[in-house]
């Protein structure tokens, strides 16, 4: 058992019991050119994959024309969400796009106008597939258990303004502002030993909205989740009881307020006991969560941190794509 005190003094000394933490903990020197040798084998092994898991994530869909009259699509469905991936992959604006398959026609046999491209992040049944994909992509990396931590950050909506730099001069103004769309949040949970995102969430108001969103995708994938790793925003004992109440059996790593008492649920009680008896190991495994933003800066790095669709609904099929990109490249 522990007291509030034990708590208390832990809470006291805990920035010094991090400095410390972070001293012993020394990062190995990266091997850049092991690191680029692996990059460019992952990007190999995710195009030879691609078309295969294309195909099987479409052959689940059937189309059923309310009126068969009319003019039919100029894509197939394949060719829709192929096109959509490899856009995103080559950050190209629609038009250039657009012209990229005109100046390829003659193999590919695709000539479409930017409009039509535009409108493949609105179409449903390219959503389906896209959604496909994710599940197919965790059943081919056998994710049925796993150790997580989430994180959100922003991409923003215009070129006038970057997501850290607002952020950073305006704290936390920049994410609480709503008088126009500026940025659009979201949230990913990841698995640490696979670094697959298992769910995200999209939100145009706020992170924990993004949030909300990704858990409730994550219960509906039925993957057991064994741990989590959150920062100090997801602290609070409604947060923690949120999750014990979603996830059975699901231990918890947060880094608990200075106000902090035992006076709680039993899974509070249980992390708060962990983190005052062994503050050290309770660390390693929190700091675990770091992660979390090695994957946003890398895909950030391979696709922007700029979104340039306006409507929601397409913002948010751009964001399931960068998700997508980064499983395809972590499959093997």
């Amino acid at each position: 058992m522990i007291s509030n005190k034990d708590v208390s003094n832990v809470n006291r000394i805990i920035e010094e019991i991090i400095d410390l933490y972070k001293e012993q903990t020394v990062d190995s020197p990266r091997d850049w050119r092991t690191y680029e040798e692996r990059v460019a084998f992952r990007i190999r092994k995710a195009m030879e994959e691609l078309e295969p898991l294309i195909n099987e994530a479409v052959s689940t869909i059937r189309i059923v024309r309310d009126d068969p009259r009319g003019r039919h699509a100029d894509l197939s469905l394949k060719q829709k969400t192929s096109l959509l991936l490899l856009k995103h992959l080559f950050q190209r604006s629609n038009r250039e796009m657009s012209a990229m398959l005109v100046v390829f026609s003659l193999l590919s046999g695709i000539d479409v106008s930017y409009k039509t491209v535009e409108r493949l992040y609105s179409d449903e049944n390219v959503t389906l597939v896209l959604h496909n994909l994710h599940q197919l992509l965790l059943k081919k990396k056998g994710v049925q258990t796993a150790n997580t931590t989430g994180d959100g950050t922003g991409y923003t909506l215009t070129i006038k303004k970057h997501y850290a730099t607002e952020t950073s001069t305006r704290k936390e103004k920049a994410k609480k502002s709503t008088k126009t769309m500026k940025f659009a949040y979201r949230f990913r949970l990841m698995d640490l030993d696979t670094r697959m995102y298992l769910a995200s969430g999209a939100s145009f108001r706020s992170e924990n909205d993004a949030y909300l969103k990704a858990m409730t995708m994550a219960k509906e994938l039925h993957i057991e989740l064994e741990s989590i790793r959150l920062d100090k925003y997801y602290s609070g004992q409604s947060r923690i009881k949120f999750l014990t109440e979603q996830f059975d059996g699901i231990t918890i790593y947060v880094l608990p307020k200075k106000n902090s008492t035992i006076r709680g649920s039993t899974a509070w009680k249980k992390m708060l006991y962990h983190y005052t008896t062994d503050p050290h190991g309770y660390l390693e495994e929190y700091y675990r969560r770091n992660q979390s933003e090695s994957g946003f800066s890398e895909d950030k790095r391979r696709m922007g941190w700029k979104i340039a669709q306006q409507l929601p609904e397409r913002i948010d099929t751009a964001e399931t794509l960068t998700t997508l990109w980064h499983n395809l490249f972590w499959l093997n």
